[in-house]
């Protein structure tokens, strides 16, 4: 099984970016994040001519926004984080496919809003933490993907690409991300590629040319599915198309 997380930054901008993507990789699953589109708007028309079924979550006002794209079958179970279903913004999505269950999220930037926009920040983290060991304790093999906005140690982000107060390089942001590690989930790219995991995110202007990126987009894969891990790739090509997105799509190979 070949899963698949991509922020597009516009689903129907990046659609030209998202339909080379499947002919390049052909993934199974696929996490979108930042459509920035309704649910009605997603181009889900366009997905279906390219053989994949797709279920939006999509947002009023043109923000936020995931969606899953799949070639194979898959069962929603949720559309928004449990214990934030009063989130007005789409975050979250979590389906049933191949006898796991796969979450894809938008975990929010929190460096807006001041206090109480890191304050959600850290809420969602920690709401997140809770349904991870709800799936662990009930024995189900679960990935989460997606845009975690989150470098968890100085190795993810070129040197000074960050202050230390930025959002995504705060302690309690990355105790927070290591609370849902600890409770035995393994971040995918970083066990494949101890000592050179790449970039998944370059800021627009000279970022990309100068290979000045960070990363952000993970996968966070139970024991279970850990032990069939194969690969783990970014897709840097997606990133030097005209009009990417500033995110490229991170890809994981898991083993039948």
């Amino acid at each position: 099984m070949r899963l698949c997380t991509f922020n597009v930054n516009s689903a129907r901008k990046r659609m030209p970016h998202l339909r080379r993507l499947l002919e390049r990789h052909a993934p199974d699953i696929v996490f979108l994040q930042e459509l920035k589109c309704r649910t009605e708007e997603f181009p889900a028309m366009e997905v279906a001519d390219l053989g994949y079924r797709c279920h939006a979550v999509g947002q009023t006002g043109g923000r936020n926004g995931v969606a899953v794209v799949s070639r194979i079958p898959f069962e929603v179970v949720d559309e928004a984080l449990p214990g934030m279903e009063d989130d007005t913004h789409a975050r979250f999505v979590e389906v049933r496919a191949a006898g796991a269950h796969l979450a894809g999220i938008y975990l929010p930037n929190g460096n807006s809003g001041g206090a109480e926009g890191y304050a959600y920040k850290l809420r969602w983290m920690e709401h997140l933490r809770a349904r991870v060991a709800a799936r662990l304790d009930g024995f189900t093999p679960y990935a989460v993907l997606g845009d975690f906005n989150v470098c968890p140690t100085d190795e993810d982000m070129s040197p000074g690409a960050l202050p230390p107060t930025d959002a995504l390089v705060r302690p309690e942001t990355r105790a927070a991300f290591r609370a849902i590690t600890h409770l035995g989930m393994t971040e995918a790219m970083r066990a494949l590629h101890p000592a050179d995991a790449p970039w998944t995110y370059w800021d627009y202007g000279p970022a990309f040319e100068s290979n000045r990126g960070l990363r952000i987009d993970h996968a966070l894969l139970s024991a279970d599915l850990a032990e069939r891990l194969e690969g783990a790739t970014v897709d840097v090509v997606a990133r030097s198309e005209e009009t990417p997105s500033d995110h490229a799509p991170v890809l994981f190979d898991i083993r039948d």
